[in-house]
């Protein structure tokens, strides 16, 4: 049963997402119809996003095919499925605990603190319960003492986070009706703290000035096709027909696989947005029933891809920007004497874009690529200094590939192996946390007065 239910129900983030929406509705008294078709155009929109991501999945693993193949480049690509599949077969219990205690403890402390933010990314959610529980308990602790501690780390960081982006979030879509809930917060919160650095006077990238002649760029579907398909050709070139006919295309030639391969990523971007729509269409009216009656002011906290529809050119630059950056940390990493991180197409694309959007909100095109080119390098370091705390638990050759993932797993591994006493890693661990409210509380003040004072 706690199997049926963690792995099942709740970590499958459409049914995750859709039982918030049917409670929200229940909650307001709505008609049988309203709370079926609400309920229902919620999972939808997650599995018309899911279905989108699947596509933009398997063009890019392709393109990395290509690329290694054409670049002879040998490292490590983060994944985030990867390293989770291997740890489930030692630590599928712990992660199922600590991920289900961790979502109460998320509700518990959205309703009694001013992070009122209910995480509904369960993918991710799962995937912190796994490293946590990984590293928590290789450090020694075990038993109802993990479960606690992790639970209580992870409910935490499923309200720290979005209340650490909610004000560069509320820049990018104008309102405070949802927070971001996806653990790349970090890197996001950089973008957009760089772009306001350095965006000063920058115009947004939506609104590049583009000849009539070429005013079918304008059209978000247009512009990605055409910028994929001259990427699959270039990295197609270097790779060679012979490899790409033998061990992609099945035989269909090389050029044509690689236009083809760029149209399905666009696909997979154009599905990506409808559902994102669908969702928010549904999920934040629905929302209001549990922000009414469980949760006072309660705020759902989604996936990266919510930000994408208020900057879809920047989306596409933000994505190409850091995509970048890790082709030139590559040239870094080994004279640090790491491990090469080979830039891995999906968190570059999904954290990459994201990034650019908030580096937008703050500083225009400048903001997008510098903002997401500095989240291109987090997600090329952290990885690289992750790894050795987690190659000791015995999955060198993957690693979590988000920026949240990295500091979090360098800060919680290295504090375990320097203090030895568990008791003192408890309070230790509890006492950052407690650090970590406290500024936030105070933070979340400043902002209110400020808000206030605007107002």
């Amino acid at each position: 049963m706690v199997d049926l239910i963690m792995n099942d129900i709740l970590g499958t983030p459409a049914i995750l997402v859709g039982l918030f929406a049917l409670i929200g509705l229940l909650v307001q008294r709505k008609n049988s119809g309203d709370v079926v078709s609400g309920t229902l155009k919620t999972v939808l929109g997650f599995v018309i996003l899911g279905a989108g991501a699947g596509v933009l999945v398997q063009s890019l693993d392709k393109f990395s095919n290509m690329f290694n193949e054409a670049f002879s480049v040998g490292g490590v690509i983060p994944n985030n499925e990867a390293i989770v599949a291997l740890a489930q077969e030692s630590f599928g219990t712990e992660t199922a605990m600590i991920m289900l205690f961790g979502m109460i403890v998320n509700i518990l402390l959205a309703r009694f603190t001013p992070f009122k933010y209910i995480f509904l990314t369960g993918h991710h959610t799962m995937f912190m319960a796994c490293m946590i529980a990984v590293i928590l308990k290789t450090g020694g602790l075990s038993g109802v003492t993990m479960v606690i501690i992790g639970s209580i780390i992870l409910g935490s960081l499923m309200v720290l986070f979005p209340a650490m982006l909610q004000p560069y979030t509320r820049k990018v879509t104008g309102s405070d009706d949802f927070a971001i809930g996806h653990f790349g917060s970090i890197g996001y919160f950089v973008s957009a703290a760089v772009g306001k650095a350095v965006g000063k006077g920058s115009k947004s990238t939506e609104e590049i000035k583009v000849p009539k002649s070429l005013g079918f760029l304008r059209d978000t579907s247009v512009s990605v096709s055409l910028t994929m398909v001259i990427l699959f050709f270039i990295v197609a070139g270097f790779a060679g027909s012979s490899y790409i006919e033998t061990e992609l295309s099945g035989g269909q030639n090389f050029l044509v696989f690689g236009f083809m391969q760029g149209l399905t990523f666009a696909a997979g971007v154009y599905i990506i947005l409808a559902g994102v729509r669908m969702l928010l269409g549904e999920i934040v009216p629905a929302f209001k029933g549990i922000a009414d009656k469980v949760v006072p002011n309660a705020k759902p906290a989604l996936d990266c891809p919510a930000v994408f529809p208020f900057a879809s050119n920047a989306v596409i630059i933000g994505f190409l920007s850091s995509f970048v950056a890790g082709l030139v940390c590559m040239a870094f990493l080994p004279l640090l004497g790491l491990k090469v991180i080979v830039p891995g197409l999906v968190p570059h694309f999904f954290t990459g874009a994201a990034a650019g959007v908030f580096g937008n909100a703050t500083g225009g095109r400048k903001g997008a690529i510098i903002g997401s080119m500095a989240n291109g390098v987090m997600i090329s370091f952290l990885p690289a200094l992750l790894l050795p705390v987690l190659g000791s638990l015995g999955f060198e050759g993957t690693t979590f590939g988000d920026t949240d993932f990295g500091v979090v797993g360098i800060v919680l591994g290295n504090l375990i192996r320097v203090i030895e006493s568990n008791i003192l890693v408890v309070l230790v661990i509890l006492g950052i946390l407690a650090l970590l409210f406290w500024i936030g509380w105070k933070s979340k003040a400043n902002d209110n007065k400020n808000n206030t004072e605007a107002a």
